[in-house]
């Protein structure tokens, strides 16, 4: 075999990658002209990769803005790819429990080298779209994503707290730094508005037998209907169900 074909390569799958790399660097989702402009791909073979890459579920095209994200399809090889198809199929029972109880959106959310990502879905019973989707990466000001910043010890965590956190007042990062303090202690966390206008957030933390949190159950919907403190009825059920699930992977309240 000569050097030449040793190392032969298929030109269109590594311009499909660099899409996809791209916007999962981005971190959020992205407008094609933003696509365009970073990759400099033309135009008309840019459409056709984004559409064969779309209708794949490799990526996400958002119907009502237009916005490219990832999508379940590469959401579901990256959980296989760290293991964590277990981890989604223990929890999606409890994970119908919870959004039979309070009827609103049910989240759950794992760590990725980009933040707290939304792995798995279950829609309120009203059907509504809450601005998250399978793929969504959440900010540190989202409920779960106070979580992670809270509970998880790892370098990547630090990386993202800190490009987080500058993006903030110096009067909110030290707000939420306090926070943090108390979530350590409920082990449970609320947000405002983290993911749309109006809409608010409860999360839980998951535990394995080490201690490290797993993932991050969330309960999303309007502010009125979500709570924000720890003594509210849902809010007492959630920490005894993070508990029950916590317990399924091995941990064991002190």
């Amino acid at each position: 075999m000569t050097e030449n074909k040793k190392h032969a390569q298929i030109q269109s799958l590594l311009v499909g990658f660099s899409i996809i790399d791209l916007i999962a660097k981005n971190g959020s989702p992205m407008k094609f002209n933003d696509i365009h402009h970073f990759t400099n791909i033309a135009k008309s073979n840019l459409y056709k990769y984004l559409n064969t890459l779309t209708n794949l579920g490799v990526l996400h095209r958002d119907k009502g803005s237009g916005l490219y994200s990832l999508g379940s399809t590469l959401i579901q090889y990256g959980m296989a790819a760290v293991n964590q198809e277990d981890l989604i199929g223990k929890i999606t029972p409890f994970l119908h429990e919870i959004n039979a109880k309070s009827k609103e959106t049910t989240l759950l959310a794992v760590w990725t080298t980009n933040g707290p990502m939304i792995v798995k879905m279950i829609h309120s019973h009203l059907g509504l779209n809450l601005g998250g989707q399978v793929g969504t990466i959440l900010p540190i000001s989202s409920a779960a994503g106070k979580l992670f910043a809270t509970f998880k010890n790892d370098p990547s965590v630090n990386v993202w707290k800190e490009s987080e956190l500058s993006k903030l007042s110096k009067q909110a990062k030290d707000e939420l730094i306090t926070e943090f303090q108390l979530i350590a202690d409920q082990k449970i966390s609320f947000a405002q508005e983290a993911l749309a206008p109006s809409i608010a957030s409860a999360a839980i933390p998951i535990f394995n037998f080490e201690r490290e949190i797993l993932g991050s159950i969330i309960v999303v919907g309007f502010e009125k209907s979500i709570p924000d403190t720890i003594e509210h009825e849902l809010s007492e059920y959630l920490l005894m169900k993070g508990k029950e699930i916590s317990a399924v992977f091995g941990w064991k309240e002190e």
